[in-house]
């Protein structure tokens, strides 16, 4: 028995599916953090929550892993659906630091069951009518889709926010309401599309099946670590990923408040935050084709390298910014930075297909880590710095009373301030 679709209608069901997967989380893209804090958490418990779904995740992505192949595709990427929807509601309804804690788990665990199961189901429906058949530029256009359905989502979370229609309820809230409710319809909708033969597997075959994914995730962990201790160039790699990632959690979730305290209002933050994520996810749409041709041209390495580099220039711009317009601008920056690193590493978003995106990333690196190690800059003698009095030929431009703005003391010298405070009020 099959499925009974053809590839192209296999591949209108996957970008759909995608698409109402990724158009409700536009709904709420940078406004998580504005709904907690304006529910009495503070932002250290709010970024303590966000962590909870990262640490979920993380523990159930291996065990989880061989689920999909035990209990079906399907099966498991309804399961992660209704999880969704669970969440919607556990954000929605939430008011203490555990209730948060408690969806935040859900999202992590919802997180972890959605990981591929989609798009192992489109291969496996591919090669039921075409063994073997490359399915890779498909999936390469998984990203396209998953920038548009956030970047529509944010535009309208925006509008919605700052028209406000039900006074009754604060306009943040509202956007989490249609949050919830679009994960309901993604639930329908994958229970309508989503089509899979019956495997002729036994019940306890599944258990045992389901049972040994769990029971290898140790030995995978243990094996990853050990390799990752012998090889430099993957520590560097993960090290890299682990940068990334905290700059990133600095842009999506610090972003919001940046903006709510220029603004003076948590709505006020939110409706700007939608065309901000709009116009930065459309721009990781367009990067996301654009990266990969500049893959092609300059080398899987360099382009990654790029994205990288404009990544950690937008997150230390971001603590300098001074007017929400800037903010706007550097969006668009550092969703475009975003973009250059799964095109270019040419891989989908998908997970657990095919060959690792970052093998070709390794095996570049291992041949020419070894020339640059070898290539020393000469030795410059060092430089003597300069200090001029105060009041010389310069005009005054010494460390002084009246350097830099810092008037003078009664004493005529500049009164003492501490470092830490100037950097706190500089970020």
């Amino acid at each position: 028995m099959t499925t009974a679709l053809t590839r192209e209608r296999a591949y209108r069901v996957f970008l759909l599916l995608n698409f109402t997967r990724w158009f409700p989380v536009g709904f709420v893209v940078g406004i998580f953090i504005l709904l907690q804090t304006n529910r009495g958490l503070s932002i250290a418990q709010a970024m303590t929550a966000a962590a909870v779904s990262g640490f979920v995740c993380f523990a159930l992505e291996l065990p989880t892993s061989g689920f999909a192949d035990a209990f079906g595709r399907r099966a498991v990427y309804v399961a992660a659906a209704g999880i969704n929807v669970v969440t919607g509601l556990a954000y929605l309804f939430a008011q203490s630091f555990w209730q948060f804690v408690g969806a935040a788990a859900l999202m992590g665990a919802f997180r972890a069951l959605d990981s591929g199961p989609l798009e192992a189901w489109f291969v496996d429906t591919v090669h039921e009518s075409a063994p073997g058949a490359d399915v890779d530029q498909e999936l390469s256009r998984q990203g396209t889709v998953l920038g548009v359905g956030m970047a529509v989502g944010a535009l309208l979370s925006g509008a919605l926010i700052w028209w406000h229609p039900i006074k009754a309820f604060p306009a943040i809230d509202l956007a989490v309401a249609v949050f919830a409710a679009l994960n309901v319809i993604h639930l329908i909708a994958t229970l309508t599309l989503l089509k899979e033969a019956p495997r002729p597997v036994s019940s306890g075959d599944r258990e045992r099946r389901a049972l040994a994914s769990v029971m290898e995730a140790p030995a995978v962990i243990r094996g990853g670590l050990l390799l990752l201790a012998r090889n430099r160039v993957l520590l560097g790699l993960i090290g890299a990923e682990i940068c990334w990632s905290v700059g990133m959690v600095a842009f999506e979730s610090l972003l919001p408040l940046r903006l709510e305290e220029m603004l003076g209002s948590a709505q006020a933050a939110g409706a700007l935050m939608g065309p901000v994520a709009a116009v930065g996810w459309g721009i990781f749409a367009l990067g996301t084709w654009l990266a990969g041709r500049l893959s092609k041209r300059w080398g899987v390495a360099r382009a990654a390298m790029l994205g990288r580099g404009l990544n950690a220039l937008g997150v230390v711009v971001m603590g300098l910014t001074l007017t929400p317009a800037q903010l706007v601008g550097l969006s668009v920056h550092l969703h475009h930075a975003r973009a250059q690193r799964p095109a270019a590493l040419g891989a989908a978003p998908s997970r657990g297909l095919g060959p690792e995106p970052l093998d070709g990333v390794v095996d570049q690196l291992d041949v020419r880590l070894p020339r640059l190690r070898h290539r020393r800059p000469a030795r410059r003698p060092p430089r003597r710095p300069r200090v001029h009095p105060i009041g010389d030929a310069h005009g005054g431009a010494g460390l002084g009373p009246g350097h830099r703005g810092i008037p003078p003391g009664p004493s005529g010298r500049a009164p003492a301030t501490d470092p830490g405070r100037r950097v706190a009020s500089a970020l």
